[in-house]
């Protein structure tokens, strides 16, 4: 652990740079001087270096200020079991403190520090990284060689405030819990691996002399389906009879894992003394520390701005469905144009490879529209005009969220539930543009669910997490040869007083400006840093459970991604990136109840996809209504049969230079005369109820799993009531000696 005494007169709390302005009545320069003279005014130190086109404003903080701050926390109804009530104030506390009062901080023109930043008044602000602790960190836990360590998430707590380190505890826990899931994964995929060249289903593919329908309209041949065998075995490996109770383990493991977090949860912010904290509240102490006049901000409400905010909302989602409609669009159009390509591969796989073509594409679209949707989910946020910075972020964090979600799934729930099943039938064809809508191989349509997550899945955690690392890597080296020109230039420090990192000596201006450098030309960092990553983790979870029936591989890939991803992002925040604001919180907030929404809604959706999406109610169907086995048939295996079963027949009449092709086989239940048959009817019927049966069984298990894990320790709660009983014992003992001192 670190040591937790209150930091040397050395630190610097906060450092505001500008572009230097040599004319004194330019507008920009005023400006300048109008907020530093409002800091001033509230006993904020202010340290001016001017160093080549810069200027740099060294913040310094007055005792005093913190004292009222831990006054205030003690009297508060929600922060007064926090630690930081008595005792030394650590420099976390300082900077978020520091940060809060200069952003409440106005010059004469009603303008504050975010709208003088926009105006180029000043250019960037950062606060400062402890060097000593700094090298704690990267030693102990911020390099690749710490890769299967476990994580000092106190000392980060210390560092970067409860926030970052619920974080870490967060995506440590959720990687800890990962490895059953990721085994059981594997298994269910060897499984499928082990029946690949003996299933009965598989064999009739390949062994198969049915010709099939057309894929197009105009120059696709008809096409054996002996020639899909590659594609049937990868089929067998994603679509078979243990995904069904991995989807139901999936359902169950999402519960157990929220509800093993909250417990996880408990222990440590109960220990960090924050088990009732309320940032609202913390936010009215400080408007108060910084101006102790202020009035609260009301709450309020508009219904106008309410309506407004909710048809915007729909707009954008209509927007992003609409895309993943032009997705769908560029697949039915681009597998027809494959067929017709003199590649031979193309025209023998177009389908399959317009399928991986659709998913880089959506992959890129994903890029665009998180940008898009970031832009659009501030500006919702700022018609609402929230009454805290924490209301705002929730605010943010649902739209966020939930306009990502539609980007990154609207086209899967396309490909899952509607892909092949509203294509029409032989004279009777949906089109799009003139072209006919897909339709799914003979061996089912999971395949390219699968195709599609694992595209995106590997595209967007690999390209992620390089574009994450390299970024800042890159300008950090580029920016190094800078910074350290720009340090020779400052000169060279002889006093061994500076030098001395646990002294409280005033450093020289060289050894300030060196330091202030030193952490300028880091990677900057802002309120949605923590964010994105938050958003980053939360959109893998939905990956890895709700489609996970059609892809069991998918909780290996995020361990294995997880694994790397919490060694490059402690590289990114201690070595690489300007020092987060820390922040003090006991939850990683409104991302609970989002992680609650995607457990149930892994429930439906994995229902959905085993009983409409895979083969498997067919399969059960037929094994046990239409088989060799259910007509008494012997020496058979039970599944014999199964492809061709369903299939159906429909007539034509092409001439080829060596023969004449009279009828084609085509994917559905249909009679000669196109109408549906009985078994189509049957197997609806039976899909229906494994869809009901399997919802509510999964949802009991979940109920009973919630019921049966606390989400409180009993250590945890005991804790908590012999520091309640402490705590008022010591207010009593005071209250009688004051009462005696009066007397």
């Amino acid at each position: 652990m670190f040591c937790k005494d209150e930091p040397s007169q050395r630190t610097f709390d906060y450092v505001l740079v500008a572009d230097k302005v040599d004319d004194e009545m330019d507008q920009k320069s005023q400006r300048q001087k109008a907020f530093v003279e409002q800091l001033e005014k509230k006993n904020i130190t202010v340290t001016k270096i001017v160093h080549d086109d810069k200027v740099f404003f060294g913040l310094r903080a007055p005792r005093e200020m913190f004292e009222d701050y831990q006054y205030l926390l003690k009297v508060s109804d929600s922060c007064n079991w926090c630690g930081d009530v008595r005792g030394a104030v650590t420099q976390a506390t300082r900077i978020r403190i520091v940060h809060f009062i200069l952003h409440q901080t106005f010059i004469n023109t009603g303008e504050n520090l975010k709208e003088l930043l926009m105006k180029d008044v000043f250019e960037t602000m950062f606060c400062l990284h402890e060097r000593k602790t700094q090298k704690q960190l990267t030693k102990k836990w911020a390099r690749w060689s710490a890769l299967f360590k476990g994580q000092p998430v106190s000392d980060i707590k210390y560092y970067f405030g409860e926030k970052v380190a619920l974080y870490y505890l967060w995506l440590g826990w959720y990687t800890k819990l990962l490895v059953p899931a990721a085994v059981l994964g594997v298994v269910v995929f060897l499984y499928g691996l082990a029946f690949f060249n003996t299933s009965p289903l598989i064999k009739e593919v390949c062994q198969s002399n049915i010709t099939m329908c057309p894929r197009c309209d105009k120059r696709c041949p008809p096409w054996q389906l002996s020639d899909t065998c590659l594609y049937a075995k990868v089929s067998h490996l994603f679509d078979n009879e243990g995904t069904v109770a991995f989807a139901m383990f999936m359902a169950i493991w999402a519960t157990l894992f929220l509800e093993l977090w909250k417990r996880h949860r408990a222990r440590y912010v109960s220990k960090w003394k924050v088990y009732d904290w309320c940032e609202e509240e913390e936010e009215l102490i400080m408007e108060i520390v910084s101006d102790p006049f202020c009035k609260p901000k009301q709450f309020r409400h508009s219904y106008l701005r309410s309506t407004v905010v909710l048809i915007l909302v729909t707009l954008m989602l209509m927007l992003i469905i609409g895309l993943a409609h032009a997705l769908v669009v560029f697949r039915v159009v681009a597998a027809p144009l494959m067929s017709e390509c003199q590649w031979e591969f193309l025209r023998d796989h177009a389908n399959p490879v317009a399928v991986m073509f659709g998913a880089v594409l959506h992959y890129l679209t994903i890029q665009i529209m998180t940008r898009v949707n970031r832009w659009v989910s501030l500006k919702l946020c700022h018609i609402e005009k929230l009454n805290s910075f924490a209301a705002t972020e929730r605010s943010f964090t649902v739209k966020m969220f939930t306009f990502q979600f539609f980007t990154l799934f609207s086209s899967l729930f396309y490909v899952a539930f509607f892909l092949g099943r509203i294509n029409g039938s032989p004279g009777n064809y949906v089109r799009i543009a003139g072209f006919r809508l897909e339709e799914c191989h003979p061996s089912g349509c999971l395949t390219d669910l699968f195709i599609q997550m694992a595209v995106i899945m590997l595209l967007k955690q690999t390209l992620n997490n390089i574009f994450e690392f390299i970024v800042p890597w890159l300008k950090n080296c580029l920016s190094r040869n800078t910074a350290k020109k720009l340090e020779r230039k400052c000169g060279y420090c002889y006093r061994k007083a500076c030098r001395d990192e646990q002294g409280r000596v005033e450093p020289c201006d060289i050894c300030k400006l060196r330091d202030w450098l030193r952490n300028y030309h880091l990677a900057n960092t802002d309120a949605f840093s923590l964010f994105n990553e938050f958003l980053e983790m939360v959109i893998q979870f939905s990956f890895t459970t709700i489609f996970v029936a059609a892809f069991p591989l998918a909780p290996f890939l995020a361990l294995i991604n997880n694994i790397f991803e919490i060694r490059l992002d402690a590289i990114k925040m201690v070595r690489l990136e300007r020092r987060l604001i820390p922040r003090k919180t006991n939850d990683i907030g409104v991302w609970t109840k989002v992680l609650e929404a995607i457990g149930v809604l892994a429930v439906i959706a994995n229902g959905l996809v085993i009983g409409v999406t895979s083969d498997f109610i067919p399969r059960l169907v037929y094994r046990y209504r239409y088989s060799p086995c259910a007509t008494g048939a012997a020496h058979t295996h039970c599944m014999q049969g199964y492809i061709n079963d369903t299939l159906s027949t429909a007539f034509m009449n092409l001439t080829e230079p060596d023969r004449v092709i009279t009828q084609c086989s085509y994917r559905d239940y249909r009679n000669e005369d196109y109408t549906l048959t009985s078994q189509f009817w049957l197997v609806l019927a039976v899909r229906f109820a494994f869809v009901i049966l399997f919802e509510h069984v999964v949802v009991v298990c979940k109920f009973i799993a919630a019921w049966f894990v606390p989400n409180n320790p009993i250590q945890v709660k005991n804790n908590r009531l012999h520091d309640k009983l402490a705590r008022l014992k010591e207010e009593f003992r005071q209250m009688k000696r004051s009462m005696s001192t009066d007397v």
